[in-house]
């Protein structure tokens, strides 16, 4: 796996890949270089054909990520690089805009990410962290989990993806506006009740297992099939039932061509393993 200045990148099992973000003596908080990182990453990880899984968590024992880091937005941020470029305030929102929008690019690269993605949350997931498991496929914490929508509390409302996102998620929009308008922190249990995540574990290592254990059930499955799923998936959530089913038709028509659909009947006619191709 190749090197990179703000995430560790190995992998645990075949066909597995494990992200973590790497800044733990900053509770793993963002800044611009990390984010445009985080999508060189996911991008790579898309059409590797040696990754058919992906497992997320941060680093360190305290944080899945405390979100934006606050202090060097403060200092580097976009109305710092925008301000003395033109008194003009359209001009001024344009390039704000194209900022806001690379940021969103970059966090959505989880999501347009090809293989399924696995997040594990630990400790402090703030603001940025629901931006980014929003964007996962499956979500797990750990018992000490602490997750808020924190932008209200420092005088903005969410824009790279949660408010977007998480009432798709859960489905409860009542409860996606007690928890964005309040910004109040809630746990793992509160997160499994409204289905958030999938599962809560007792700590980071027991979550970490279980994600493992997942990755691999994904990774022996056919790519072909698990990656059209989440396609499919991911288009059904975003469109019309009609237009969804005329999308998996097409889709269909030729995915069901692959030799994996054969491999994967005689398998189990024969009460074998089937092994896939890469793709």
């Amino acid at each position: 796996m190749a090197a990179y200045k703000h995430f560790l990148v190995d992998t645990p099992a075949p066909f597995v890949a494990h992200v973590q973000i790497n800044r733990p003596q900053k509770l793993n908080a963002f800044y611009e270089e990390m984010w445009l990182e985080l999508k060189e990453v996911f991008d790579t990880l898309s059409l590797s054909s040696d990754v058919r899984a992906i497992i997320l968590s941060g680093a360190g024992d305290r944080a899945f990520t405390s979100g934006l880091d606050v202090q060097a937005a403060s200092q580097q941020g976009v109305l710092q690089q925008e301000a003395g470029k033109s008194n003009d305030v359209a001009r001024k929102a344009v390039g704000i805009k194209r900022h806001v929008q690379e940021f969103q690019d970059c966090i959505s690269s989880v999501e347009k990410c090809e293989k399924p993605v696995i997040c594990v949350m630990h400790g402090i997931t703030f603001g940025l962290g629901l931006d980014i498991s929003t964007c996962a496929d499956i979500r797990i914490c750990s018992k000490d989990v602490k997750f808020a929508v924190k932008e209200v509390d420092i005088g903005l409302a969410a824009d790279i993806g949660t408010l977007s996102r998480l009432p798709k998620v859960v489905g409860a929009f009542s409860w996606v506006k007690d928890v964005s308008l309040s910004a109040r922190i809630f746990g793992g249990e509160e997160a499994l009740r409204v289905g958030f995540v999938s599962y809560v574990l007792d700590n980071k290592a027991a979550a970490l297992n279980k994600a493992l254990e997942l990755a691999n059930l994904l990774a022996e499955k056919s790519p072909i099939a698990v990656q059209g799923t989440k396609e499919l998936l991911n288009h059904a959530r975003d469109n019309k039932l009609a237009d969804s089913l005329r999308y998996t038709g097409v889709w269909n028509s030729a995915a069901i061509q692959t030799s994996d659909v054969e491999r994967a009947m005689l398998s189990g006619l024969k009460k074998t393993k089937p092994r896939f191709e890469k793709l």
